[in-house]
């Protein structure tokens, strides 16, 4: 049992930093690298993902900084984020290329904030599936006679702790963004 315990813990935490993730993704009005983590750019007669092609930088809170390894894939580049949903504007300067962070309008806010809550919630939903499968789990252990009903008693109240825990930083991470979406 502890086995599967030990199993739904490992799964939830990385359903957790998943969530945590794709939180980054989201842009939240100020400059961050993840932004640019899906952007892919033709280069090397392949797609690759623009933070493999050049190094990726936030001097200010509302820009973000691109200076390609290779001066022939800057076009490349420009063109993969300016045709990317991340809905910034690229602005070539020699061999970088700056990204200003526009501040986001307060329709735009609540939409993302709306988003926030979706993955969240997506989130919750991943955790309380570990939890469906480690109680199955736990629940054919019992019939195949290998664990008694107080031992399954105790291994659901555990991994239920186990989930509440994992919903409660699941919560508290959404709101946080949610927050920093928020703040003008």
């Amino acid at each position: 049992m502890d086995k599967v315990i030990a199993e739904a813990e490992e799964r939830m935490a990385a359903a957790l930093e998943a969530t945590q993730r794709e939180f980054a993704r989201i842009r939240s009005g100020r400059a961050s690298p993840a932004l640019l983590d899906k952007v892919m750019a033709d280069a090397y007669d392949a797609k690759m993902p623009v933070n493999q092609l050049a190094t990726i930088s936030v001097p200010e809170a509302r820009l973000i900084v691109v200076t390609p390894w290779d001066r022939k894939n800057v076009p490349a580049i420009e063109r993969a984020i300016s045709t990317s949903d991340i809905g910034l504007t690229p602005v070539v300067e020699g061999s970088v290329i700056r990204l200003p962070v526009p501040p986001l309008t307060e329709e735009r806010r609540k939409e993302l904030a709306k988003h926030v809550q979706k993955v969240a919630e997506d989130g919750r939903v991943a955790v309380r599936n570990v939890r469906r499968d480690a109680n199955e789990k736990i629940k054919r252990m019992e019939n195949e006679e290998k664990l008694s009903e107080d031992e399954v008693r105790v291994g659901q109240e555990e991994i239920q702790e186990l989930t509440d825990t994992h919903i409660q930083q699941l919560d508290e991470a959404g709101e946080q963004k949610v927050e920093e979406i928020m703040e003008v």
